[in-house]
């Protein structure tokens, strides 16, 4: 059913072979678009695009007193005092009930 294919590269205009056995396995993905980029050209944007391996940015954290047991507590959002905020074992024990 499906035969290779010759693309052009948009990155850096080298001939690259879309083989059959590729455009199989993107069809079953359901993929409908070939690639625009040689293997070299996909390996080198996927090393250097920082969502694969850019540094991770440290959480920044809030100091809170928790609604339920008065416990301090560090919490991944800024309290606006309109909501409870609950330490991590309060949230827990809520979450399981």
């Amino acid at each position: 059913m499906y035969q290779d294919k010759i693309l052009v590269c948009k990155e850096c205009g080298k001939k690259f072979t879309f083989t059959a056995s590729e455009q199989e396995f993107y069809a079953s993905k359901g993929f409908t678009n070939e690639p625009g980029r040689c293997p070299d050209c996909r390996a080198a944007r996927k090393k250097s695009d920082a969502r694969f391996n850019g540094p991770q940015r440290e959480r920044q954290l809030y100091p809170a007193i928790c609604a339920n047991c008065g416990a301090e507590t560090m919490v991944p959002f800024k309290p606006t005092g309109d909501r409870p905020v609950y330490c991590k074992d309060c949230f827990r024990a809520m979450r399981t009930r």
